[in-house]
């Protein structure tokens, strides 16, 4: 059976119809989280960090270019429908940066960036003689806030929400430095 796309996912070179937006923290799986969301807008309203933003379809999306969510929790609390559902026992989302080959250090400059963003230590550095240090991600330590995104000088920082295990993380750190 064919998929259908939409205009706009053609148009953006999504072919297959499988890149979803980022939404909210806690939020609900996708086709869940599309049928219960009435796209009213409360979420974005109250996020204090100013990150949310109405994407395709005008549902919710986070966007790290307008800085990293704190998990308040505020977008949870205003939606009414149970598209989003805080609770303190749950992670607000499965989401993963990762370090581009566009990262200054890995060209061989010097750059600390993402390690001081990152509150939660999650960004590493691995040492090595003659060469500047490399970056790594602890993705067990990670929690997804974005911190690291926005201030990337070589817009390196993606965000992955397939997070892979920490095992495979090393191993795709090691292979790439």
């Amino acid at each position: 059976m064919a998929r259908v796309i939409n205009r706009t996912q053609f148009l953006r070179g999504d072919f297959r119809g499988t890149r979803i937006p980022l939404r909210p923290p806690w939020s609900a799986e996708e086709n869940t989280f599309v049928s219960l969301c009435t796209r009213c807008d409360d979420c974005i309203r109250v996020c204090p960090q100013n990150i949310l933003l109405r994407a395709q379809g005008g549902f919710p999306a986070v966007d790290f270019l307008r800085g990293e969510c704190t998990f308040c929790h505020a977008c949870a609390d205003a939606c009414q429908t149970g598209a989003l559902a805080w609770h303190a026992d749950t992670l607000p989302w499965r989401v993963t940066p990762e370090i581009g080959e566009e990262c200054l250090a890995r060209r061989g400059i010097f750059c600390l960036t993402c390690t001081e963003q990152c509150m939660r230590g999650a960004i590493k550095l691995r040492q090595q003689a003659g060469r500047a240090a490399q970056p790594y991600i602890e993705t067990a330590a990670c929690n997804g806030c974005g911190a690291c995104y926005r201030p990337c000088p070589a817009a390196a920082i993606r965000i992955s929400t397939s997070p892979i295990s920490d095992e495979k993380n090393a191993i795709a750190q090691e292979v790439r430095i």
